[in-house]
């Protein structure tokens, strides 16, 4: 009877041991990160060029007016869309779990939608042909394996691109004027502009960072940066618009 009792008391003070370890040990939450957001600009504002269709009369009757160039697409006051503004540095060797949810880029009008598309390495990419015409679809990287694939009339294929790489060109073989541009991170600190010229990057772990931004015409501008815990920093990027851009 004692050595049960005694077994008992001996029980119980291993589990309150135990409730305290694991008690004093902080919950990890959201609120010790970090956040970089801004905006990007460019000097001046190039004037768009018409798209000429017709080589494809079904494609030039989807529009009522001309379609435009998107290689540099501002607004009135400068704010640059389409830029893919990403860390570049500073992770070190976290690892970060691939999306479930596939990264989808669309084929409307003879147009690509979105123009820039950002996503996670191995995460899948739907290609969407929404027109009545058939497309080809040719990515052409540098890091990542070329593929070239038809594609009918509304059908989706998918892909995967394993190694990190920005600016992937991607065209259609039948179109020429139809043109996307994709980025390919390991982690999931990236955003592409959108009217406004505007990014954020959330839940950063705290630490010091070279962040960078990329523009299809205009190249790559970075600055480092450091930012700690429950800290909000901005960062604005300003091209200068290149001779005959």
């Amino acid at each position: 009877m004692k050595r049960n009792h005694l077994l008992g008391v001996m029980a119980l003070a291993v589990a309150v041991a135990t409730m305290g370890a694991s008690s004093s040990t902080p919950a990890k939450s959201g609120s010790d990160t970090a956040t970089v957001k801004g905006g990007v600009k460019v000097d001046a504002i190039p004037t768009p060029t018409r798209i000429n269709m017709s080589s494809d009369v079904a494609c030039a009757r989807l529009h009522t007016t001309a379609a435009l160039s998107e290689d540099i697409v501002a607004s009135k006051n400068g704010d640059l869309q389409n830029v893919v503004v990403y860390v570049a540095d500073g992770l070190g060797d976290r690892t970060f779990e691939v999306p479930a949810e596939s990264a989808v880029l669309q084929q409307k009008g003879c147009m690509y939608e979105p123009h820039v598309l950002a996503l996670r390495a191995n995460q899948k990419l739907q290609v969407i042909n929404g027109d009545t015409c058939m497309h080809n679809i040719h990515p052409a990287p540098a890091n990542n394996r070329e593929w070239n694939k038809a594609q009918t009339p509304g059908s989706t294929l998918e892909a995967t691109f394993a190694r990190e790489e920005v600016g992937i060109p991607l065209k259609c073989n039948v179109h020429p004027w139809m043109r996307s541009y994709l980025a390919v991170f390991k982690h999931p600190f990236f955003a592409v502009t959108g009217k406004d010229g505007s990014f954020d990057l959330s839940n950063l772990p705290p630490g010091t960072y070279t962040i960078s931004a990329w523009q299809e015409k205009l190249g790559t501008v970075s600055q480092k940066i450091t930012v700690g815990s429950n800290e909000t920093k901005t960062v604005q990027f300003v091209f200068k618009a290149k001779a005959g851009s």
